[in-house]
């Protein structure tokens, strides 16, 4: 069985290893199950229904990774799923993590969870006060430590947004950089509808009367919950950077764009001085009164000068060259 930890904890210790098995397990008053499970397979849970009287429904969700966060009550017990995220590439991958909540055990399925239980398992058992408590504070300290991991993501998105709208005022957003931004804005997006259901089910634990839930800990999910609306407010703040990003993107090319056009222009203006009087006198006809003019040459190159210099001034002076 892909068993990560599965131990008996008594006054808030660890006391000893819980073998498992399909044989149901009594617990003392003080004491408490916690075990953790990772992509474990459908007769490796069957075993863990026998074992706590797991309800079947709550069970076959555990087994689906495409489960959406939620919480449901069987009976005494508690299903909590939440779900976990992680940022590889440009892309937020999820998981995630199913909770059974007894008054004497806890157990967590993860599926597609990148992240361990390991180290927050080593936090909770230095302070043998909290796990005293029971399983609840264990599923807060879980909880919590999913939506911590929450603000990496955001802000690493948040870095990649910065970095492309620094790079955007000194230069063109290439093709594949309009695409870049559009893959983070879909990301942003679906990672918000995430952040609504998990929202519900930290409001659910802090609000509803629910069986394995303390009263005394409501105030730690409260507390999550919070954490979890701050992430929210960093999401939509991030969208609308994004948004924000790609259109001042097309003013600042729109603007590029009509600059160099005025430049275009203004030289164009300029050129049709010399073009226009070398046509005029490219013209095959005979008499022309200034072809015998002695110093003719010398006056229409002045001339040309004289206005080219004229619109040029006025170009310069407008701001189109």
């Amino acid at each position: 069985m892909p068993v990560v930890a599965s131990f008996i904890y008594r006054d808030g210790k660890r006391a000893e290893e819980l073998p498992l098995s399909p044989m149901p397990i009594s617990f003392n008053e003080n004491e408490f199950a916690w075990i953790g499970l990772h992509a474990p397979t459908a007769e490796e849970m069957a075993a863990l229904q026998e074992a706590f009287g797991l309800h079947q429904l709550a069970v076959e969700d555990a087994l689906n990774s495409q489960q959406i966060a939620k919480v449901d009550i069987y009976g005494e017990q508690l299903f909590v799923v939440a779900k976990t995220a992680h940022l590889e590439g440009d892309k937020i991958l999820y998981g995630e993590t199913s909770l059974f909540v007894g008054r004497h055990h806890i157990i967590s399925v993860r599926q597609g969870s990148a992240r361990a239980h390991t180290e927050l398992r080593s936090q909770l058992e230095a302070s043998p006060q909290l796990l005293q408590k029971g399983p609840d504070y264990v599923l807060h300290a879980i909880i919590d430590f999913i939506v911590d991991g929450y603000l990496p993501v955001v802000q690493t998105i948040e870095d990649k947004v910065l970095a492309m709208e620094k790079h955007m005022l000194v230069a063109f957003l290439g093709r594949e950089e309009i695409r870049r931004i559009f893959r983070l804005r879909r990301q942003v997006i679906l990672f918000q509808r995430i952040l609504g259901p998990m929202s519900e089910v930290v409001g659910k634990l802090v609000h509803l009367e629910l069986p394995c839930i303390d009263e005394h800990a409501r105030p730690y999910f409260r507390d999550v919950h919070d954490h979890v609306r701050r992430v929210d407010a960093l999401v939509s703040g991030l969208r609308e950077v994004i948004t924000s990003v790609f259109e001042a993107s097309n003013l600042l090319e729109q603007q590029r764009q009509g600059t160099i056009t005025r430049q275009l222009a203004a030289w164009a203006a300029i050129l049709a001085v010399p073009t226009a009087i070398a046509g005029i006198y490219g013209m095959n006809f005979r008499n022309m009164p200034e072809l015998d003019t002695r110093y003719g040459y010398f006056a229409v190159l002045g001339t040309i000068a004289a206005l080219c210099s004229f619109l040029f001034y006025r170009f310069k002076k407008a701001g189109w060259i």
